[in-house]
Formats: structure tokens, C-alpha cells, sequence
């Protein structure tokens, strides 16, 4: 009897503690799957060509870590005047980049305080051109380099000058990553423009070209008419 007793207990002692490991591993995926996938990587950039229909806003939302440096940059690739509004809020709903009306703009964020920026672009100025709008943004987290610097650390490797300068390698790569991404929102720019020039040529000349045919035709048949002689239907007698 009393062995029957133990094995009852141990049975439902055995029963509660796999209902509370699922518990917790639900616990934790439904906390996993909140959190961005990219929140453990040290650096992330993104590189978007977005359409903005005419008298529209649209709004986009990036999260950043605490303690990361965020970066955003804008650039009108066609459409209407080549300009649009651009504003930047941060996690707390502050307008950090207040709304202007340009062509190519940008915003950074050392040191952010964790949570989503907002960015928005603005095109309800322009009431009949849509806009096409490149976005460049990056999220890096320079204290990643320290986390792995104390690592090795605690292996007794002495690697401090190298972690510094990978972190100055990592923050060279970044700004050179910026400036490619100014140089590629000028080319598509450029290119947009030559586009637009070409298709614009090509329609003149061809309009051109139809009404020096039309304008020929209409001439050529009123000199014929000039020199058209009518043959008198009645013969001699």
C-alpha cells in the first residue's frame, strides 16, 4: 500500500513538472516570437525604393536596440518636382526630424534609447505626381565589439588592440556603407532622368516626324490638284 501511495505521488509529481516545462516553452517561443529576428546581429542594413502615390503618407517602422546607432536617409528618385517630406519619430513619439520639403535628407541616432523609429514620407503637396523614394537605413550596436573584447578577456588572450581596431574597421565600413547609398540615390536619380529625357526626345521626334509626312501629303496632293487638267466628255464633230 504504501508503495502504491509513492509511485501515485511521484506519478503526478512527474505530470506537474512536464505541464510546467511546457508551460515555460510556450512561455518562452511566444517571447521569442515578439522579438525581431535580427535583434542578436551586431549590424543590419536595408536598402528600400518605395512608390508614393500622389496626396499619400506612408509611414515605416525599423526597432533598434538600446544603446545601438541608428541611421535613415532619403532620396526622391522621380516624380513630379523630385521632392518630398521627410520626418523621423523616436521610440517615445518625439518628432526628432521635424517634416521639410526636399529632394534628399538624412538622420542619426548614436545612442538610441530602444524601440521603433518611425519614418514617414510625406507627398500630400504633390496632388498629381506619385513619387519613387529610396530609404537607407542601418542599425549598429558598437558595444557588441566590447561584449566580445571581455570574452576574450576571460580566456586570458590578450586581444585589445585587436577588438579596437575591428571596431574601427566596423565604423569605417558603416560610413562607407552611407556614402554608397548617397552615391546609388544620385545614380538612380541620374539614370531616372536620363529615362525620362530619352522617352521625352523620342516622342518629339516621332510627332516631328508625323506631322513633316502630313504636312507633305496635304502639299504634294493641292500642287497635283494645280496642274490636273479635265478631259471634256464630249468628242468633236
Amino acid at each position: 500500500m504504501g508503495l502504491t501511495w509513492q509511485r501515485l505521488r511521484f506519478n503526478a509529481f512527474l505530470s506537474l513538472s512536464l505541464i510546467s516545462l511546457c508551460v515555460l516553452i510556450r512561455t518562452n517561443n511566444a517571447q521569442e516570437a515578439q522579438q525581431p529576428w535580427y535583434e542578436n546581429l551586431p549590424a543590419v542594413a536595408m536598402d528600400y525604393k518605395v512608390h508614393i502615390d500622389a496626396g499619400k503618407e506612408d509611414c515605416y517602422h525599423q526597432y533598434v536596440q538600446a544603446g545601438a546607432t541608428f541611421y535613415v536617409s532619403f532620396s526622391v528618385v522621380r516624380g513630379g518636382d523630385g521632392m518630398a517630406g521627410f520626418a523621423v519619430r523616436n521610440p517615445a513619439g518625439d518628432v526628432v526630424k521635424p517634416y521639410q520639403w526636399q529632394a534628399t535628407a538624412d538622420y542619426t541616432d548614436q545612442v538610441s534609447p530602444g524601440g521603433y523609429y518611425s519614418v514617414c514620407i510625406d507627398n500630400q503637396f504633390s496632388r498629381f505626381a506619385s513619387k519613387l523614394v529610396n530609404i537607407y537605413i542601418t542599425v549598429v550596436k558598437y558595444d557588441a565589439w566590447d561584449k566580445y573584447a571581455k570574452e576574450i578577456e576571460e580566456l586570458q588572450l590578450n586581444m585589445q588592440n585587436f577588438t579596437a581596431t575591428i571596431g574601427t574597421v566596423e565604423r569605417n565600413i558603416n560610413d562607407m556603407l552611407g556614402y554608397q547609398a548617397h552615391s546609388r540615390h544620385r545614380e538612380s536619380r541620374d539614370f531616372a532622368l536620363l529615362q525620362d529625357n530619352n522617352s521625352y526626345i523620342q516622342l518629339f521626334s516621332l510627332s516631328q516626324i508625323g506631322i513633316i509626312l502630313i504636312t507633305c501629303s496635304i502639299q504634294v496632293y493641292f500642287v497635283r490638284k494645280l496642274f490636273e487638267v479635265k478631259s471634256s466628255s464630249r468628242g468633236r464633230i
